[in-house]
């Protein structure tokens, strides 16, 4: 006999929202997650008394108000603003693309003057159809920033070369002709004070979660557990790799504490964008919330390719793997029991906000 009405795979974002909406409804649900802690990638670790973001940098943000009530109905959101710095050899400059970036590259003082210099470097590349990632950018902002702050990031982002990218990975670049350090347009922004882990709680409540859980390790008995499914794994696997494996881009992170040292570089991200330095960004977490400590944690990100056992953390979008996601999402269709949710579950790079907002109206057809 079944006891759940819903098995929820994964205690992430999607899982997590998942599982608060059903439980308002009245349905009873079982989360189970293969990691020792909820959260997925958004999961805060408390290091010497600061929140620490294990899986990379998370700043939410969105332009969607029912959203932003939404998680600010659970916790409360200071107003950080994700700033970030590049470092090219040693020399600073301001994301995203603005005017303190063309004066910190150029010297130029006035939107006109730069708008001149982009324009000037975009006509003399001769570029009328952009045939690879490299002159998509150059089209888009000019020889100087693409080499600067663009190529060498990209190519270690990615592990491959930017003339090898296809051009639509870089539709369109941010680009501003004012003093706006502002990251996103979005008019929220913030991060959840505490850290990301009391979001996840709240969401979470009182419904049952079974941490250190692999559903692929019981699976005959996980599927007899409930009427229905929320899988939020990678889609793939779930059918048992049927047309083979999708790919991805995984990370390494290298992370430390430093005692005595209140604060190492004065920001929260700063991106290492030239080719030689082997890590992408430094992520100095006491800067999400404003810390005062003494001490203080810094992380190194480290980009690899994605092998059987790694952490999937970026999806590979290219023809090739779209083609073969487009023949799992097909299966999944036509699963009746099982819903097929999150990142993973839809191959597609999701900003949080876009997480919350599909389990929503997962849900609310439910």
């Amino acid at each position: 006999m079944m006891k759940y009405d819903y098995l929820i795979v994964g205690a992430g974002l999607y899982g997590a929202v998942t599982a608060r909406e059903l439980t308002a409804k009245g349905r009873k649900c079982l989360v189970i997650d293969k990691r020792s802690h909820t959260g997925g990638n958004i999961y805060t670790e408390n290091i010497a008394g600061i929140n620490v973001h294990r899986y990379g940098a998370h700043i939410f943000h969105t332009d969607n108000k029912k959203i932003w009530n939404y998680v600010n109905s659970l916790v409360e959101f200071n107003r950080y603003t994700n700033s970030p710095i590049a470092n090219y050899r040693g020399q600073l400059y301001s994301l995203p693309f603005n005017m303190n970036t063309f004066y910190q590259m150029w010297g130029c003082v006035s939107p006109k003057e730069a708008r001149e210099r982009i324009e000037r470097q975009k006509a003399e590349s001769g570029i009328e159809v952009p045939r690879n990632l490299e002159e998509q950018a150059i089209s888009l902002v000019g020889k100087d920033i693409y080499e600067t702050l663009i190529k060498g990031y990209t190519e270690k982002q990615w592990g491959r070369r930017c003339v090898d990218l296809p051009a639509f990975i870089i539709k369109r670049l941010p680009v501003r002709f004012t003093f706006d350090n502002n990251y996103f347009n979005d008019r929220y922004q913030g991060v959840p004070i505490g850290g990301y882990t009391s979001l996840i709680d709240k969401m979470l409540g009182d419904t049952e979660v079974h941490l250190g859980t692999d559903y692929f390790s019981d699976r005959e008995r996980w599927d007899a557990s409930a009427e229905k499914i929320v899988y939020t794994g990678e889609i793939d696997r779930y059918f048992d790799y049927r047309y083979g494996r999708l790919q991805y881009r995984s990370l390494d992170f290298q992370t430390e504490l430093l005692e005595g040292e209140a604060n190492y570089q004065g920001n929260a991200v700063v991106n290492y964008t030239d080719a030689d330095t082997p890590f992408t960004r430094i992520i100095e977490h006491k800067h999400f919330e404003f810390g005062l400590q003494p001490d203080t944690v810094i992380t190194k990100e480290y980009p690899k390719e994605w092998k059987p056992g790694d952490d999937p953390y970026y999806p590979v979008n290219d023809e090739y793997n779209s083609r073969l996601y487009e023949k799992y999402r097909t299966l999944a269709n036509e699963q009746s029991r099982v819903i097929f949710g999150g990142r993973l579950a839809e191959y597609r790079y999701y900003d949080m906000h876009q997480v919350i907002e599909s389990a929503l109206n997962r849900v609310a057809g439910l």
